[in-house]
């Protein structure tokens, strides 16, 4: 038995109202990107960024753990912050599955059940950590 003085580790895990971050940005050719996050998992593979290289008057400087955002793209599907990768933020304390229905080009949400992602059907959105496996959407969708 391990006795602690202070917060357990229990206690410290069960403290993450919003354990997962859930970054989702589309390129100029029409492919949508996500990328989930566990933040205890720890290692690069589970690491972000947040604005690219750019001039600052184009980064987002309101980013703040837990507080979702949706609004990377305004009503004319104009980028509002050029250097941010991911237009839309959310955190969530359960771990989402998301994918595109391949028959309909639907954006499905799937809680509590696995998905196999297909591999090798797009373009690599950086190159590099999570982005290097992505699921291309159907044009027009």
């Amino acid at each position: 038995m391990s006795y602690f003085i202070g917060t357990s580790p229990e206690a410290v895990v069960n403290g993450f109202i919003k354990r997962y971050f859930y970054g989702l940005r589309r390129n100029d050719d029409g492919e949508l990107f996500l990328v989930r996050v566990d933040q205890l998992a720890g290692g690069d593979e589970n690491s972000i960024t947040v604005n690219d290289l750019g001039i600052s008057e184009e980064n987002f400087l309101d980013f703040e753990e837990g507080i979702d955002f949706l609004d990377g793209v305004d009503e004319n599907h104009n980028v509002v912050y050029d250097n941010l990768r991911y237009q839309q933020i959310k955190w969530e304390g359960r771990s989402l599955l998301y994918y595109i229905e391949p028959n309909t080009g639907v954006f499905v949400q799937r809680i509590s059940e696995a998905y196999t992602y297909p591999t090798n059907i797009s373009s690599s959105g950086y190159g590099e950590g999570n982005d290097a496996t992505v699921i291309k959407a159907n044009p027009g969708y």
